[in-house]
């Protein structure tokens, strides 16, 4: 008896690590320290030293249920975007900037091939993000997962000087809501996704007219990563008061959490385009209205509030980074929450 035997394949992890070295190799940046493969990863502050008062920010997450469609699909490349998009926007929404991620693989079987097609997609989203892959682990689990699942995890680090941190304090009645558009689904609420629609490979691989694409396609599409939209929106010299990433609980929970108390905010529904998969997801799935903004997005990824004379530059400056955005509301005196109009 050997530890192979038992279903733990180190010979796979050796080459696992051997065939993801390309894509990580892609993401460093000048203040990574070493090379993979060590105990730790290093990653030099020198730079945060210019700052005031630097403050560092964290994230985790990872892609719910989405990972079971990848599966099914038997298409890995694209969900690791997902693992990093969760964490490293809701550090650029308090304002911060990337600095490093790791990843977390569980598997019930180590295939490299497979594992290196994931490490692909989340060295992309750290492509997307600036951000370093600096490190990971892929954990085989045999007799507890079954072979061929997987899950994936991640966690990011950035920082900000204090003074530029996004906390909505200075929020006011007349400030503009801008939101951006989301890729659609993103990565939350596939529990739900799973149960409207069926889950087979002739399912997802089936075009749809009305969604321009197979379901699978536009299903698995990567969360939008943000970033580099809040980043050029700094650079243009306008303020972000509050900003929202809008992840599990939609509209309803997450607009809520970038008020600061006696401000509201107004959102208008038909402010922007609802993209296709979210009509047909409540109405094959007869999902009222209320619970369609309370899980999904809705085809907006990040919600920011600026001043009513910042608008304009801001807008410009979220087009010039690739991103759409639209003014979806404002923000008004009264009890703390969010209007949906």
């Amino acid at each position: 008896m050997d530890y192979k035997k038992s279903g733990v394949d180190i010979e796979a992890g050796y080459r696992s690590v051997e065939l993801m070295k390309e894509h990580v190799k892609k993401t460093m940046r000048p203040e990574v320290l070493g090379g993979l493969g060590g105990f730790s990863g290093a990653f030099s502050l020198a730079k945060i030293k210019d700052m005031d008062e630097p403050v560092l920010l964290s994230g985790t997450d990872g892609c719910g249920t989405k990972v079971k469609l990848a599966m099914i699909m038997d298409k890995h490349d694209t969900i690791g975007i997902d693992a990093v998009a969760m964490c490293v926007n809701d550090i650029a929404c308090a304002g911060g900037e990337p600095l490093f991620f790791l990843d977390y693989i569980a598997c019930g079987k180590n295939y490299p091939e497979k594992i290196a097609s994931i490490v692909s997609g989340v060295a992309e989203g750290c492509l997307q993000s600036e951000a370093a892959l600096i490190g990971g682990e892929t954990a085989e689990h045999p007799g507890l997962m079954p072979e061929d699942d997987y899950d994936l995890a991640g966690f990011a680090v950035g920082v900000c000087d204090k003074k530029d941190m996004i906390t909505g304090e200075s929020l006011k009645d007349g400030d503009v809501l801008i939101g951006m558009a989301s890729s659609g689904v993103h990565s939350n609420g596939f529990s739900l996704v799973r149960k409207v629609f069926e889950m087979t490979k002739e399912s997802l691989n089936t075009y749809h007219e009305d969604l321009g694409a197979t379901l699978g396609e536009t299903l698995l599409a990567p969360t939008r990563i943000y970033v580099k939209a809040l980043k050029s929106v700094k650079k243009a010299g306008v303020t972000v008061k509050a900003c929202s990433h809008i992840t599990g609980g939609g509209f309803y929970e997450n607009i809520p959490r970038m008020l600061k108390d006696g401000v509201r905010a107004v959102v208008k529904k038909d402010s922007y385009p609802i993209p296709p998969i979210f009509t047909k997801l409540a109405k094959e799935g007869n999902v009222e209205e209320q619970a369609m903004y309370n899980t999904y997005n809705m085809g907006l990824g990040m919600i920011v509030a600026v001043g009513a004379a910042d608008v304009d530059k801001a807008m410009e400056a979220i087009r010039e980074a690739g991103d759409t955005p639209y003014v979806v509301g404002h923000i008004e005196t009264g009890e703390k929450g969010v209007t949906l109009c």
